[in-house]
């Protein structure tokens, strides 16, 4: 089993391009696999200009703008086939689309998706932040079960023969003011934040990706 992750950073990328691309990696990696070829586990960074996403499972109420709004502000709106509600990437959330074939590491979704949170909340300590899970909703969040609990990174996930896509948003210097327009993945009642909010100056970007290559590297390394 092969237990190797493979980074690549797309950088600044449209997020239809990104989802073809993904399509791409997963498919070549699903057909490996269904003909009992060794697979690649591939981690990709990127980051995405304005963009609203909704999960199959989401509720396009959620989104509180129209088409003419929306692009006054710049941004678009996509339907994707991830699991999760809506949700907004843009200019410095570092997004992370591991397409890991879970066999190589002998997990499960859910024991997936619980690795990837670790992950993140290890990173974010390198920052003194101390972030948490919150039961009943997937992702990474600070102040879990007081009033002023907000989500700091948003995690939505599709997997098909134990390969997975889609993956994780976490704000980093990201402009907070685009969650306004949104009931972010469902929640009316969450706030959100950002590793510059928190710490009340930019962090830098390269850095991050590291310590979050780094994290995940030795989450998956077991």
């Amino acid at each position: 089993m092969n237990k190797e992750i493979k980074l690549i950073d797309w950088g600044l990328i449209e997020y239809n391009q990104a989802w073809t691309q993904q399509e791409s990696i997963f498919s070549e990696t699903i057909n490996r696999k269904v003909e009992g070829m060794d697979t690649e586990n591939v981690l990709v960074f990127c980051e995405h200009p304005h963009v609203y996403t909704l999960g199959k499972s989401g509720d396009e109420h959620n989104m509180l703008l129209d088409y003419i709004q929306l692009q006054a502000k710049e941004a678009v709106f996509v339907k994707t086939n991830r699991g999760g509600d809506i949700t907004y990437h843009g200019p410095g959330q570092v997004v992370g689309y591991p397409i890991f074939d879970l066999a190589n590491f002998g997990l499960g979704l859910k024991q997936y998706i619980n690795m990837i949170e670790q992950a993140i909340i290890n990173a974010l300590s390198f920052y003194n932040i101390f972030a948490q899970r919150m039961d009943g909703a997937t992702g990474v969040w600070l102040d879990v079960g007081l009033p002023t609990c907000r989500k700091i990174c948003a995690i939505g996930v599709r997997s098909s023969h134990y390969v997975t896509m889609h993956g994780f948003a976490l704000n980093v210097n990201t402009d907070l003011n685009y969650f306004n327009y949104i009931n972010p993945c469902g929640f009316i009642d969450k706030g959100v934040t950002s590793i510059e909010k928190e710490l009340g100056h930019t962090v830098d970007m390269d850095e991050l990706k590291a310590l979050l290559r780094n994290a995940i590297e030795r989450q998956f390394a077991g």
